[in-house]
């Protein structure tokens, strides 16, 4: 054990470089199927060029925000209030956050023209070439992850010399750069996908009476565009960042838990083990995914979900060893707490599950409100949304309760947090297959469209549109998935930040800077306002923002129908291009005040009410944070599904008065699950994060 001990970075790193070639051989195994026709080609190649151009001109705006806060966090290092690496690691974490997103989409793109092919073959090909370019994304971004780490660890330890406290007050800093390309990508990523998607549905489908992805439609190449740049590279920045946090704050409680003890180099080890047992059972649980030739939503989601169970319980078996030869039987409460993270996401993944997929009752339910109009089935959206919260707040509660005391219990409260940490990296060990499962929903999307511009075969899109249909739900599960892990990973970081400042004054020679911590503290109080006002502003911010940018896609849309002869007919082709650029430039332009606010306010906040006013402000964000991700998520993704099922013939079917209006209700969810909602899930974080980093200064400087 002592060679673990010692070497342990190497050890991650091993599993990284492993989950990358992973990568390597799936995308070598993608690119062998062949793309189809050269009209499917040409379709798949201007999906990839607005792609390309979007992400190009997306991480250059970016690169003034992070030149800027390298300057910032360069200057805190030189005056004492960071360590000198903080500066360096924000850049490889915004760098890797983004590369794990640009991978994602350059496969995504180069597949959806080959699952739309091998969908003329049979729906089990289908299905094995877009989850195969989904388990690209997953195996990058927890390779990424893995590979940071690691090599931050083996800098600091062996080429820095930096002792296991500086390692772990050190490393807490470093999500810092993956947050915020990831609250860049989401929402950048998010307008323009969401942009395109409204402004094509409604000129497309509601008034001109067209069907979904015809290539009549001008905005059809950005909707599809918008797939990849939000859905895929968005998401993927998104769950790195998730993932790299919940590693972070685990390392970093672990430090606390024994400080100064011998065995704080363990419980900083336990949870890259597992994180790195959980790729190699992700890796295995791939293999499973098949699925006989068949339209069956159950059949789909069966095969789906022997991979990702068998990875689940692959992990529960791996991890009682790892606890035990890790931290000792003294402390193998930790592994209920590593259980309590898997189980809680399986659960939060069922209850989404019932919620938006159209084979339950509350997607059925809400798609006979279309029958009364495109109100009633707002109505019913929304108070679906709403009831949906209760199921996954009581299983976080629950996993929080139980994480707690099973670890540590009251008398051990450094033990009980880091159990906290541990049950979100044990609901994100698994990453690698969950995130495949979900990012193969826009590949499978993408062929749809490129199987009804390139006029396929019939079974060709009833083939796609059945994997769609699952990626659908496999989406919001995942949605639901990385809201659950990002409330527990924001809960730890508040009691690291909470620790930070204590240990910082302590050095310093100062009282407690918290007082008393309870709600008669008017600092606590007013932070706690602020930090449960923030989601609804944010979220406000970038519905607002989509609405803006979807107007100008509607404008251009109209515009040529009416001025473009012989469009109607298919005798002249739209101009794709005007508005992919005009998505390109409305989301660049709107994503900067989000990302900023999340910055700004918790420094502002703290320089006003101190440290407890940060404690007060993380607390409010993430209580409300969470519900509005989960309320708009859900949403979002019943009223899609909705809109699908009558779709498949239910309630009128396609053209129906019923379809319209489900339509609307689906315009309506767009930005809910695909924009504000997954955003609000980074937004909480990265104000913890920035409140642990500019924790020194505020401590300094507070006014209160």
């Amino acid at each position: 054990m002592s060679f673990f001990a010692e070497y342990f970075p190497f050890v991650t790193l091993a599993t990284a470089l492993v989950a990358l070639l992973y990568v390597v051989l799936t995308t070598r195994r993608v690119l062998k199927y062949d793309e189809g026709t050269d009209t499917m080609k040409k379709l798949s190649r201007y999906i990839r060029t607005g792609a390309s151009a979007f992400l190009k001109r997306q991480y250059t705006v970016v690169s003034v925000f992070f030149v800027v806060m390298f300057l910032v966090l360069g200057g805190l290092a030189l005056g004492g209030m960071l360590y000198p690496y903080v500066p360096f690691a924000f850049l490889t974490g915004g760098i890797y956050s983004g590369l794990a997103g640009f991978v994602g989409m350059k496969i995504a793109t180069a597949a959806n023209a080959r699952t739309a092919n091998a969908c003329r073959n049979s729906l089990n090909k289908g299905l094995r070439v877009a989850f195969s370019a989904g388990s690209v994304m997953g195996f990058t971004v927890v390779g990424l992850g893995l590979l940071d780490i690691s090599i931050w660890l083996i800098l600091l330890k062996f080429v820095f010399h930096e002792g296991i406290e500086a390692i772990a007050g050190t490393m807490v800093t470093f999500g810092i750069g993956a947050s915020s390309m990831a609250l860049f990508a989401r929402v950048g990523g998010g307008i323009f996908t969401k942009a395109a998607d409204v402004g094509a549905d409604l000129v497309g489908k509601v008034e001109a009476g067209i069907p979904e992805d015809d290539h009549r439609n001008p905005a059809v190449i950005a909707d599809n565009v918008g797939d990849n740049v939000g859905d895929v590279a968005g998401m993927g920045a998104d769950l790195y960042e998730s993932y790299f946090g919940s590693l972070v704050s685990a390392v970093a409680l672990g430090m606390a838990a024994f400080r100064g003890h011998e065995m704080a180099v363990r419980a900083i080890m336990l949870p890259l083990f597992l994180a790195a047992a959980g790729v190699i059972c992700s890796i295995l649980g791939t293999f499973l995914v098949r699925t006989k030739e068949n339209t069956d939503q159950r059949s789909l989601l069966g095969a789906l979900r022997r991979g990702t169970n068998f990875s689940a319980v692959a992990v529960a078996v791996a991890a009682f060893p790892l606890v035990w030869f890790v931290l000792g039987r003294s402390f193998i409460g930790v592994y209920g707490a590593i259980l309590a993270g898997l189980l809680a996401g399986v659960l939060i993944g069922l209850a989404t599950e019932f919620f938006t997929s159209d084979t339950y009752k509350p997607t059925r339910n809400l798609a006979a409100d279309s029958e009364t109009g495109a109100a009633t089935i707002i109505i019913g959206g929304l108070g679906l949304g709403m009831l949906s919260t209760c199921v996954p707040i009581v299983i976080i509660v629950a996993c929080i309760l139980i994480s707690f005391f099973i670890a540590g219990g009251a008398g051990n409260a450094e033990m009980g947090l880091y159990g906290i940490a541990l049950a979100a990296v044990g609901m994100l060990s698994t990453l690698g297959i969950t995130l495949a499962t979900d990012a193969y929903g826009p590949v499978a999307d993408n062929a749809g469209g490129i199987a009804e511009m390139a006029g396929l075969e019939p079974q060709v899109r009833q083939r796609t549109d059945a994997l769609d249909s699952l990626g659908n739900t496999t989406a919001a599960t995942g949605k639901g998935f990385a809201i659950g892990s990002a409330a527990l990973t924001a809960l730890a970081l508040i009691a690291s930040y909470k620790d930070q400042i204590l240990e910082l004054a302590k050095r310093g020679g100062l009282g407690d800077p918290f007082g008393h911590m309870d709600l008669l503290n008017p600092a606590i109080l007013c932070g706690l306002l602020l930090g449960a006002c923030l989601p609804f502003v944010f979220a406000a911010l970038t519905m607002n923002s989509v609405g803006r940018a979807a107007q100008s896609i509607v404008r251009e849309v109209r515009r040529q129908f009416k001025e473009i002869a012989g469009i109607m007919e298919g005798e002249a082709e739209p101009d794709y291009k005007t508005c992919v650029d005009l998505c390109t430039r409305s989301s660049l332009r709107e994503m900067v005040l989000p990302t900023v606010i999340a910055v700004v306010v918790p420094v502002a906040v703290g320089l006003l009410l101190g440290p407890s006013g940060v404690v007060g402000l993380l607390a409010g964000a993430t209580a409300t944070g969470f519900l509005m991700a989960i309320f708009m998520s859900n949403a979002g993704g019943a009223w899609d599904n909705a809109k699908k099922y009558i779709e498949s013939g239910a309630h009128g079917g396609k053209g129906s008065t019923q379809h319209k209006a489900a339509v609307v209700g689906d315009t309506v969810g767009d930005p809910f699950k695909d924009t504000a909602g997954p955003s609000i899930n980074i937004l909480i974080k990265l104000l913890s994060i920035v409140s642990i980093v500019f924790g020194a200064l505020v401590l300094s400087c507070h006014l209160l």
